[in-house]
């Protein structure tokens, strides 16, 4: 998306709304920022404009978040058809702005949390804000191989809960070797004809019990000590190019489906130091979606390693938007 850019809101600004987003030299101080456009942050966005917040919305690289990418989404409630991931986003972004959220495709690259109002700074410029609700999500490690990119959406995916749906009867492989890898592959056992895990070591991390099922399972197939090279297809996934690491030996492994589970990177790279993160850098919260700074919120996959899941997500923005709410009218007495 092009740094700067803006979508105009779809309803006159009240003057309460003008004042919460009162000059300080250069137009941008806000009363709520929200950092990231995923479910969590524009439903955050929705809430918080609902509460004549007017809030700010910085979309960051993907507008729509990781549900942006998904073809279908089937288990978001009031879909019963399914509905496009793209299609969502979308339709969350209208909802945000008929309540005067504004938009704003710009990436946050610096923030700083010692004082009030907080400082945010972008591609485009700085942000003050008297609070800030982050929503930056978390990006599946991805092979980074050939045709990886180009077929996501079209039979490669980071997420059986969300596509195992559309493989049934279809064989499918499942990259990885941790508690993720088995429990994602034991839940597509439910749809595909044959689930086959590949796993670039001759031992796996997961847990003692899955590991149990996942042998145990008579649609369960394993590859040891091979990668995937390649991804081959052209309007889907077709067959994977596979390498065995100790012999070097090539070979074509035709495929309908590629789920890849080598784990989570939550954005979190510019909080470091100004916020508390777990060990794996998830932003610590409470039940209230409070950070370790008073004003500050985190919600979705950026303070989820647990669910990811877009409904679980969205009712976490709703929460931190709530809970912002609260803490600005405490402030004004």
């Amino acid at each position: 998306m092009p740094a700067g850019g803006s979508v105009s809101n779809t309803v006159e600004i009240t003057d309460d709304q003008e004042e919460s987003m009162s000059n300080n030299g250069n137009g941008n101080h806000v009363k709520v920022l929200v950092l990231g456009a995923g479910p969590a942050g524009l439903s955050a966005a929705l809430y918080a404009a609902r509460a004549e917040l007017a809030p700010v919305v910085l979309t960051g690289m993907q507008l729509g978040g990781q549900a942006a990418l998904t073809h279908t989404i089937e288990n978001y409630p009031g879909f019963p058809e399914g509905v496009g991931g793209a299609q969502l986003g979308e339709l969350f972004q209208k909802q945000a702005e008929n309540f005067g959220a504004r938009i704003e495709y710009d990436l946050a690259n610096e923030v700083d949390f010692s004082q009030r109002p907080y400082t945010v700074r972008t591609d485009a410029g700085e942000y003050k804000a008297d609070a800030v609700i982050v929503t930056t999500g978390a990006s599946p490690v991805h092979l980074n191989i050939p045709g990886e990119t180009e077929l996501t959406g079209r039979g490669v995916s980071y997420c059986a809960t969300c596509d195992g749906w559309f493989f049934k009867d279809k064989k499918v492989v499942i990259v990885g070797g941790g508690d993720s890898a088995f429990e994602e592959a034991l839940f597509i056992t439910r749809y595909a004809s044959s689930v086959t895990l590949i796993h670039r070591r001759d031992e796996f991390r997961a847990g003692a019990i899955l590991q149990k099922r996942a042998k145990e399972h008579p649609k369960m197939n394993f590859i040891l000590d091979t990668v995937v090279t390649e991804v081959i297809g052209t309007d889907k996934v077709e067959a994977l190019r596979l390498r065995n690491v100790k012999t070097g030996e090539e070979t074509i492994f035709e495929t309908d489906g590629l789920f890849i589970f080598i784990g989570h990177t939550p954005n979190t790279q510019i909080f470091k130091g100004k916020l508390e993160m777990s060990s794996l850098g998830y932003i610590k919260v409470n039940e209230k979606m409070e950070t370790s700074v008073p004003g500050v919120f985190a919600a979705g996959e950026v303070a989820d390693p647990t669910f990811r899941q877009v409904v679980t997500s969205a009712g976490m923005g709703a929460a931190a938007a709530i809970q912002a709410t609260r803490f600005l009218e405490a402030e004004e007495g």
